[in-house]
């Protein structure tokens, strides 16, 4: 009787299963919605709606959501499309899942296996894959999901990246479609925009952005892998090259035998402005970030004075006698006592790393001469940050022909080490041309290298410096090592993650001998800024505008506040200094003062000299807002009846401040309301005045070049 009953009771659970999934596959939509977003996908697997409930628009047209791309060893990049693929789908609560079995190709089919989950949470969809590879002779490199084709994008919406910290594209289709055509690519099936994380890119996100609305793409990924922000124009059935896509790509380099899944990719569609992106990834953040305090005096850091003393060719353009002296009292004379020096090392910048570092320069004194000099530039509360290279080994070191230099460094998909090359020249054209220095790049997840960094470490503590700088530590190369041990080669996609435990490792070792000993590197990626005290910016301070793009760098200042920044690329002889000043000054950053790139100094730009000297004295006067303060970007503040002048708002304690300029032809004039704060005081440059109405309300008025700090108190 038990049997029979087990066996009806089976028959009957199977029955209900089978008219489940029937059920299932006989619909011609499945929807998943809340009071946030509709999403529907079609039986075929494409998403035919995306629709923020609280301004009806949709983003979708019907398009697919999902793409592969594999390799056999006789060709690569064979792509699969969910067009030959019908597959199983179930929803159930917030989840619909979609499972293919032995995927469908052009000419038959193959052994991979695809299951792609979509699950609502209030606002944001979380999009979920797993691979299987049962094909023998394969590796599945690539999987684009999910793809939003054909977006529908409203006419104020813009691309926002953040590539150098933050980088805007008005109108990203036809920015698109006016890169050359290459030699190198399929262009004829479609234009695209290459831009992966963390390749010069910040964080892991990006969207569609317009003023009260967007579309945010994700991969919040903790295990910081490389991951592709596709852009694509198509051509529609007429031929002309009109449907944008947006997406996000993975790299499983799933083997044969192998299963890879992925649960990190996340839409988000969003109400008001830009900020909410920022607001997005940050909440995803704070569940690994670990930012030390930084050491006092880095905190109060107002600005850097970056020179190089010594050339790539040899050129001796500074002594160390002019360091303590002539840096020392060109620095003071803008209120600036932090020194950068770039080539302190006998053979010179770029040359000889990793062992130029202990061959400072006889013929001056050696390692007591720059001590010497380094002690001297001290005096009075100075401080100095000592260069190191954090990834480049030179050819012609002992450290490469002798030591572990070939033994660390990446290595390609066929065995052979990556090179970079440096084309420093001086007046003639030979050295450019020819003679440039060749270095491997180590790999900062081997132990020997990690050892290495320490030694740096200890060489710069040695020699009397306040700082070390790992210079080329906070991004990813476009090489990386790759595994050759497999049956097909498979790179190595968490260099990003690599750079940052070691920055990490560096981190303790150094505060595990002095605290207040600081560290710094080069270039914004979130990953990496979280285990550094400072960050020697790539991108230029100008909100510069090209045909259809923007700098940006106000993204990434708004999202992590708490990371020190320097501007990059203002030079003194730049026709529009005062403005870029100005602008440093509004985004919070710290004054990368750099003459003739790096050889010169900055009396020799008298001007520059003059302004930038009486813009320090207001930030030392209001060192806890401007340098200490927390970056609020446009929140705190309204500004009314003028679209010319910018601000941007810091808070400390129950004080904020607005800085105000602009940098339009005339005068400008507009009320300035700051609802809950009263107004205390002003200052700033320039042809400016601020006059009290009443507590929240100021009228403002600042002529060309002008800078405007205005100080508020919270009240209570």
């Amino acid at each position: 009787m038990s049997v029979i009953y087990f066996r009806y009771r089976t028959l009957i659970t199977f029955t209900l299963l089978f008219s489940l999934v029937s059920h299932a596959a006989c619909q011609d939509a499945y929807i998943l919605k809340n009071s946030y977003i509709e999403l529907l996908i079609t039986k075929q697997g494409n998403l035919k709606s995306l629709i923020n409930l609280k301004t009806g628009h949709n983003y979708a047209s019907g398009k697919t959501l999902w793409r592969i791309y594999y390799d056999r060893h006789n060709e690569k990049d064979i792509e699969i499309l969910s067009y030959y693929n019908d597959p199983l789908i179930v929803k159930s609560g917030n989840k619909i899942v979609m499972s293919y079995t032995d995927l469908k190709v052009q000419n038959g089919k193959i052994s991979f296996d695809l299951c792609l989950e979509i699950i609502l949470d209030e606002n944001m969809l979380r999009f979920v894959s797993k691979i299987s590879n049962n094909e023998p002779h394969t590796i599945i490199r690539e999987l684009q999901y999910p793809l939003i084709g054909d977006c529908n994008m409203p006419d104020d919406h813009m691309l926002l990246t953040t590539l150098r910290g933050g980088h805007i594209y008005t109108d990203p289709k036809n920015y698109i479609l006016s890169l050359p055509y290459t030699y190198m690519g399929p262009d004829h099936r479609f234009r695209q925009m290459n831009i992966k994380y963390p390749i010069g890119v910040a964080s892991n996100c990006f969207a569609l952005a317009g003023d009260t609305q967007g579309l945010y793409f994700g991969s919040h990924d903790s295990t910081f892998q490389d991951t592709g922000h596709g852009f694509r124009v198509y051509p529609d059935e007429k031929g002309n090259f009109s449907e944008f896509e947006a997406g996000i790509c993975k790299y499983p380099n799933c083997l044969h035998g192998k299963s890879w899944n992925n649960d990190a990719n996340v839409l988000a569609l969003y109400n008001g402005s830009w900020h909410e992106t920022s607001r997005i990834y940050r909440t995803w953040v704070n569940t690994w970030w670990e930012h030390p305090q930084p050491p006092q005096w880095v905190k109060e850091m107002t600005g850097l004075q970056r020179i190089i003393l010594r050339h790539q060719y040899g050129e001796t353009i500074f002594t160390y006698d002019d360091f303590a002296f002539r840096v020392k009292r060109d620095g003071e004379s803008v209120g600036i006592n932090v020194a950068f020096p770039f080539g302190w090392w006998h053979s010179g910048m770029d040359n000889g790393y990793p062992d130029s570092y202990y061959e400072t320069d006889e013929g001056q004194g050696g390692d007591a001469a720059w001590k010497n000099a380094v002690a001297k530039y001290q005096k009075g509360g100075g401080k100095v940050l000592m260069y190191f290279n954090g990834k480049l080994i030179d050819t012609e070191s002992n450290y490469y022909r002798h030591g572990d230099g070939k033994e660390v460094s990446y290595k390609s998909n066929t065995g052979t080490e990556f090179t970079e090359a440096y084309r420093f020249s001086g007046p003639g054209t030979f050295t450019g041309f020819y003679n440039s220095r060749s270095f491997v790049v180590a790999d900062t997840k081997n132990p020997k290298w990690q050892q290495k960094l320490k030694e740096m470490a200890d060489r710069a503590i040695e020699l009397g410096a306040n700082s070390i700088f790992y210079d080329q530590l906070g991004y990813a190369e476009s090489i990386t090592n790759w595994d050759l041990s497999k049956e097909f080669p498979v790179p190595d996609l968490r260099i990003i993650a690599n750079k940052a435990e070691a920055l990490k490792m560096i981190h303790n070792y150094i505060d595990s001998i002095d605290k207040d000993f600081a560290i710094g590197t080069e270039h914004i990626t979130d990953v990496t800024s979280q285990y550094v005290d400072y960050v020697h910016g790539i991108f230029h301070v100008g909100s510069w505008t090209a045909k259809n793009q923007t700098n940006f760098i106000d993204w990434f200042r708004y999202t992590f506040p708490e990371i020190i920044l320097t501007d990059r690329n203002v030079d003194g002889d730049e026709k529009n200094v005062e403005w870029l000043t100005n602008r440093a000054v509004m985004l919070g950053l710290r004054t990368n003062v750099q003459t003739f790139r790096l050889r010169g100094l900055i009396e020799e730009t008298p001007r520059y000299q003059q302004y930038l000297a009486e813009v320090n004295k207001i930030k030392d006067k209001y060192n806890k807002l401007l340098i200490q303060g927390i970056y609020r970007d446009t929140n705190g503040f309204v500004i009314e009846n003028n679209t010319c002048i910018q601000a941007r708002s810091f808070i400390h304690d129950n004080k904020m401040a607005v800085v105000m300029t602009h940098k339009c032809l005339g005068t400008e004039e507009a009320y300035l309301y700051c609802q809950g704060y009263k107004f205390i005081e002003y200052d700033g440059m320039g042809d400016i005045k601020v006059k009290n109405e009443n507590n929240n309300k100021q009228a403002v008025t600042i002529g060309k070049d002008g800078l405007a700090v205005v100080i508020y108190e919270k009240i209570k």
